[in-house]
């Protein structure tokens, strides 16, 4: 179990700020990211983020904020989906006195008091079309008016958008505008999934190690090898938020029981190979890959059904007792009650 530990006054000052080693790693195309995005912040101009949730969007918007012209300003986010279509008019926008019922007063939007600094609107493409346009217009003239106001109010806003969602298919289905697209893509980051940035993952997760284990004031347990290799394999649906959740758990409750059941339960995607720049790749090395990485979800799944007794599943999968320590040596496939070393050993003993 984890055992105390003192924060520092230090820690906790960083605490959740990820340095540019972790947010960029040591991948070609994140470094290549991040040349980008150091032009791109001191150019004036509209970017789009895109890419998967949980990749860490928000992150490089605020490093783009930082390191712009405006980092004196305001940072002012705005959740797109989190506000009905309703009110995100009256969010962004602000009204006067009377404007609607209840309007007992005038209230500055978030355009108002991200002026001098950066707006970001995350998750751009769930927003109403009706509000699209009043965004159109502060995009193109530096004005907006206010509900309920006779007069357009001028502001110099950084705007940032992020989204998920794939904008031509939103503008063909006519949910997004297109001409609101072009204006919010002057120029777009794509933010890669953490599976196709795997190299990274050891880094990140040790990260979070630290950083809850600073944050709860505990000493937790080192990963072991074959547990990392288990991160290194898993397609990451959730990608880094999910990674960050699951350090947490570990470094909580200090096994890594917690962790390798979620891994074994949800890990149901398919192989997704990563296909270099160039285009080029063995067809059959990715299919030897692919198979082998099915085998290991399949022996895992069964695994963990029997509660990790390896006869009982060895039994259910119609293979051999020996040829199962086999294929859990070559998988480094673990459980909270064996350790790969200890496999290894018991193969040996059986040879």
């Amino acid at each position: 179990m984890a055992t105390p530990l003192t924060m520092s006054a230090h820690a906790a000052s960083v605490l959740g700020v990820p340095p540019d080693s972790i947010v960029f790693g040591n991948t070609d195309r994140m470094q290549s990211l991040q040349r980008k995005l150091r032009v791109v912040a001191q150019a004036n101009v509209p970017v789009l983020i895109t890419g998967e949730s949980g990749t860490g969007k928000e992150i490089l918007a605020r490093m783009i904020h930082q390191q712009s012209t405006c980092s004196n300003g305001p940072f002012v986010k705005v959740n797109c989906p989190a506000i009905p279509g309703t009110l995100l008019e009256s969010e962004l926008f602000g009204y006067e006195r009377g404007a609607f019922t209840g309007a007992y007063g005038s209230k500055p939007g978030r355009v108002e008091l991200a002026n001098r600094g950066t707006l970001f609107l995350d998750e751009i493409g769930e927003m109403d079309l009706g509000i699209q346009a009043k965004l159109l217009q502060l995009l193109q003239d530096g004005q907006f008016c206010r509900i309920g106001a006779q007069e357009d109010k001028k502001v110099e806003v950084r705007v940032i958008c992020a989204t998920n969602r794939e904008m031509e298919a939103e503008i063909a289905a006519g949910r997004f505008r297109q001409d609101l697209f072009y204006r919010i893509n002057v120029v777009q980051i794509q933010v890669p999934a953490l599976r196709h940035r795997a190299d990274d993952i050891p880094a990140i997760a040790n990260y979070f190690l630290d950083l809850y284990g600073q944050k709860f004031s505990v000493r937790p347990k080192t990963i072991p090898s074959a547990l990392m290799e288990m991160l290194l394999r898993y397609s990451w649906p959730g990608n880094i938020r999910q990674l960050e959740n699951l350090m947490k758990r570990y470094v909580i409750l200090g096994n890594e029981e917690a962790i390798t059941s979620e891994l074994v339960t949800q890990n149901g995607n398919c192989f997704d190979p990563i296909i270099p720049s160039d285009g080029r790749i063995s067809l059959k090395h990715a299919t030897r890959e692919a198979t082998r990485e099915l085998e290991r979800r399949i022996i895992m799944k069964v695994l963990h059904t029997h509660n990790w007794n390896r006869k009982k599943a060895a039994k259910a999968m119609s293979i051999s007792y020996r040829a199962l320590l086999y294929k859990i040596q070559e998988t480094g496939i673990i459980s909270g009650r064996t350790s790969p070393a200890e496999a290894f050993e018991e193969v040996a003993s059986i040879n």
